[in-house]
């Protein structure tokens, strides 16, 4: 749970102090005294809900709203530790006092330009409790009880009806409130956010194997007491492009000459878009730092470029550049020249600790918006990972980068998307399927997330591993560009070259009891798929196979145009194909029949250089495709597009 940062009627250490006395009154109002408060729930899968329970009786919170609060929250996860700036525990109670982690990326940066404040409410619940804040952070019921006693702190000092029988919609600003944000809309997004959960219930097990349900009620949400709480209108000074419901501050990427030569610059393009180039792509990053660093990083004239970033603790939205520029985020010019990157914090290979349910939030309510206002699909070929963005040659196959990692929950994503992958399935389809294998139960082997060699904690992962042949003995498959001399995968946290991941869709390439071989880079892999417990569900769309006569279809990681639609000046951008081997027999799914086809020429610093700027458009088609767990484009002149069954 957050509170407010820069409000005008912030509360004084002395008026925390003075509220923490009020609650010691309120619990022997509205629950059991003091001497009477329970101090254990126990630790089956029960205790979560029976943590609920008590401490709405404790603080007269309504249970349901203590529960939706912590969904919105965290969906009632507990991950102790969940990061230095991030939240502990099922309210997500967040210490801001602790320091950043070291990274090697922050080594000589520039200093952090000022970003807004993360609220700490884990200090203001140990004022409010007297709970020490060790407790708060690693024990359930003590977790629970600090949140409560901060929505009852709130709706006390607001005048308004305590008791746990009180109704859910008496307690709308004390929610909106726990957002932890001064801008009205942003504070009002996530009260909506909450009562939208109690209205439509939820139930699910947590990561930690507790068992909690919300049933679904009736509640009218007295939206008039936000006024009380005197916060700020939106006033998003004219660069910043994100929709109400979203706490964005403007921390611009500097465009800066460096030194004498024109092509010494940094550190992003401008440009036109989307007039030209179209934006047709949203690029899914991790920052592999902590936000402060990340905030140094893309200040930095010398450095990389993206639009936006996020951060763990409460999803704020730092944006960096103007929608029309080009950033340098995705290793690919041509994917940079079509794409926004978002920058979540966190690091890939301990993701779970990192990647938030309010940073989950934040991103999908953006990437709605820009996926309507630049009109781009909402699927994985379009809204996509930087580790599914192909290699420019096949010599920078290798280099590419992984994240948001194995941990990144993509059908959770989607779902906050409001269109989840496991939606559109076609019962009798045969050709295809999209890779659905759920998250939270998908406990697939790992190692080395931090420490070489020493296998990873057990955990939810977004992917299916390749095999060989029908069988979870037989090697994984082999990705060529990894490793040339054909050894198989491996279960290192940064190796893709055997996962499957959830979102994609594939061509089937056989079938053999509960195992299903789909086309990836080359060769068939064979993963797990029983009819019982599916991982993959079968769906409708196309496919490519080569054209009659081809020996080899050439699979690229750009679609340039051809020799003869660059102008004089512009040297041609040579096609260069990948090393896979996309043969007769074989066949992809396809992602995109419309990939735009151009190469955008700027290199140099000045606006006003002969033949830069300058976005060379061809006549030649091509098409993305699925070939493996990073996607590629054909050129549509040496491949048959066929409708699958």
């Amino acid at each position: 749970m957050t509170l407010p940062r820069g409000r005008a009627r912030r509360r004084s250490i002395a008026a925390l102090a003075s509220a923490a006395a009020v609650l010691g009154g309120l619990a022997l109002a509205a629950g059991p005294s003091a001497e009477a408060q329970v101090t254990s729930v126990g630790d089956d899968a029960g205790s979560r809900e029976r943590a609920f329970a008590a401490a709405s009786a404790e603080f007269g919170v309504p249970q349901p709203v203590l529960e939706a609060v912590s969904y919105a929250q965290t969906r009632w996860d507990f991950n102790p530790g969940h990061s230095t700036s991030g939240g502990y525990g099922p309210m997500h109670l967040v210490d801001a006092g602790l320091g950043s982690p070291a990274d090697a990326k922050g080594l000589g940066a520039p200093a952090a330009p000022a970003a807004a404040p993360v609220a700490d409410t884990l200090s203001r619940a140990a004022t409010l409790t007297g709970i020490d804040e060790e407790a708060l952070r690693t024990d359930e019921l003590a977790n629970i009880r600090g949140g409560a006693a901060l929505l009852a702190a709130e709706q006390r000092s607001l005048g308004l009806p305590l008791g746990s029988s009180t109704a859910p919609g008496a307690w709308y600003a004390a929610v909106a409130e726990s957002s932890g944000s001064a801008q009205e809309d942003v504070a009002a997004a996530f009260a909506d956010d909450t009562f939208a959960v109690i209205a439509t219930g939820a139930s699910r097990q947590t990561v930690d194997g507790k068992d909690v349900s919300l049933l679904p009620a009736q509640v009218s949400p007295d939206e008039a007491q936000l006024a009380r709480l005197g916060l700020l209108k939106k006033a998003n000074s004219a660069p910043i492009d994100c929709p109400p419901g979203l706490d964005c501050e403007w921390i611009p990427a500097p465009y800066e000459k460096l030194g004498s030569d024109p092509g010494d610059y940094g550190n992003h393009d401008l440009a036109s878009r989307p007039a030209s180039p179209k934006i047709t792509n949203i690029v899914i990053h991790n920052t592999e730092a902590s936000y402060e660093t990340t905030l140094k990083l893309v200040t930095d004239p010398t450095y990389v470029s993206w639009q936006y970033s996020l951060r763990s603790s409460d999803g704020h939205i730092a944006q960096h550049l103007e929608p029309q520029d080009v950033g340098w985020h995705a290793g690919n010019w041509y994917v940079n020249s079509h794409s926004i990157g978002l920058e979540h914090e966190g690091f890939a290979a301990t993701g779970a600790q990192w990647f938030s349910e309010p940073m989950y939030r934040s991103s999908a309510r953006l990437v709605k918006y820009l996926a309507r206002k630049y009109d781009i699909p909402l699927d994985m070929q379009h809204i996509f990972g930087h580790d599914q963005i192909p290699g420019v040659t096949a010599a920078n196959v290798a280099g590419m980068h992984w994240d948001p990692g194995p941990y990144w929950n993509w059908e959770r994503y989607f779902q906050l998307l409001g269109a989840p992958l496991n939606s559109h399935a076609a019962d009798g389809a045969v050709d295809l399927v999209r890779i659905v294998p759920g998250f939270d139960d998908n406990i697939q082997p790992l190692m080395s997330c931090t420490k070489t060699g020493v296998v990873c904690e057990p955990q939810g992962t977004n992917f299916v591993y390749l095999h060989q042949s029908p069988s979870q003995s037989a090697p994984y498959i082999n990705d060529i560009a990894l490793r040339p001399n054909g050894a198989p995968a491996t279960t290192r946290v940064s190796d893709i070259g055997a996962r499957a991941q959830a979102g994609l869709t594939f061509a089937v390439a056989e079938r053999q009891g509960d195992w299903t071989a789909i086309w990836f880079n080359g060769v068939k892999g064979w993963f797990h798929n029983p009819a019982s417990d599916p991982t993959a569900i079968p769906v409708k769309g196309s496919y490519v196979v080569p054209k009659a006569g081809l020996a080899k279809v050439p699979v690229y990681g750009r679609a340039y145009p051809e020799a003869s639609a660059y102008p004089a000046g512009i040297p041609v951008q040579a096609l260069a194909p990948l090393q896979y081997a996309f043969t007769p027999g074989q066949r992809y799914a396809v992602g995109d029949l419309t990939v735009p086809t151009n190469y955008y020429r700027a290199v140099t610093y000045s606006l006003d250089t002969p033949n830069d700027h300058v976005d060379v458009v061809g006549q030649d088609r091509y098409y993305q495709i699925s070939l493996g767990h990073r996607f590629a484009f054909v050129r549509a002149a040496d491949v048959e597009v066929m409708t699958a069954k």
